[in-house]
């Protein structure tokens, strides 16, 4: 089934030693060059590497080639900002999630100028974006989404060499009000399945943690 699929597309790409397949099943969604060992690793196009060839931005018509409820955990790292269409791939990204399978997107903060410098950057995202994949933010708007995704955590790359010594309630404020401050995104999600009914109780406050980081 799955194991199956995968060792058929993988004879399209590079070829690699045979081996049982592991026991979590992870998917490195638009994985360019960085191919990652013990990860089904999913681009575009086809690289050294890639095992599976999709475009992440048609979901809405074309489905992902894997069984629903197959895939344990998602890697996104600096993808979603390139995408039209989040909200289809986040609700095909739920069909082949298994219950609680986690998910970590990094993106560049939305008030960054690395969000806006790459001329293939779509959109924006900042912290309260995550919880659009989650039902209970659809307690007004309905846009056709299924899709299911508890924020756990967000996570706030800061440059050290700038902000080192200020307070929590300081950095907040200044991510609040400038630009350059917050560089960078990740997120941690987890499916929730069956989904939950829209308007059943408010989302919940998005946790909000920051990490000094040595600016690039």
């Amino acid at each position: 089934m799955l194991g199956a699929l995968i060792r058929n597309l993988r004879r399209r790409g590079t070829p690699q030693a045979a081996g049982p397949e592991p026991a979590v099943r992870r998917l490195h969604l638009g994985c360019g060059k960085t191919i990652l060992q013990g990860w089904i690793n999913l681009d575009g196009r086809w690289l050294p590497g890639v095992d599976v060839v999709a475009d992440l931005d048609r979901c809405r018509s074309t489905a992902l080639p894997f069984p629903d409820a197959s895939i344990d955990e998602f890697l996104g790292s600096h993808v979603l900002e390139h995408l039209r269409d989040p909200l289809a791939l986040m609700q095909e990204l739920h069909r082949i999630a298994t219950p609680g399978a986690k998910a970590v997107f990094r993106v560049p903060h939305g008030a960054s100028d690395a969000a806006d410098e790459d001329p293939t950057h779509v959109r924006r995202y900042y912290p309260n974006s995550f919880l659009y994949f989650s039902q209970l933010a659809y307690f007004r708007a309905d846009y056709g989404y299924t899709g299911d995704w508890e924020p756990e955590r967000v996570v706030l790359a800061v440059g050290a060499s700038r902000h080192a010594g200020k307070s929590r309630a300081q950095l907040i404020e200044e991510i609040q009000m400038m630009r350059n401050v917050a560089l960078e995104i990740t997120a941690v999600l987890r499916a929730v399945k069956p989904a939950r009914v829209p308007g059943t109780k408010p989302p919940e406050a998005i946790k909000v943690e920051i990490q000094l980081v040595e600016s690039q």
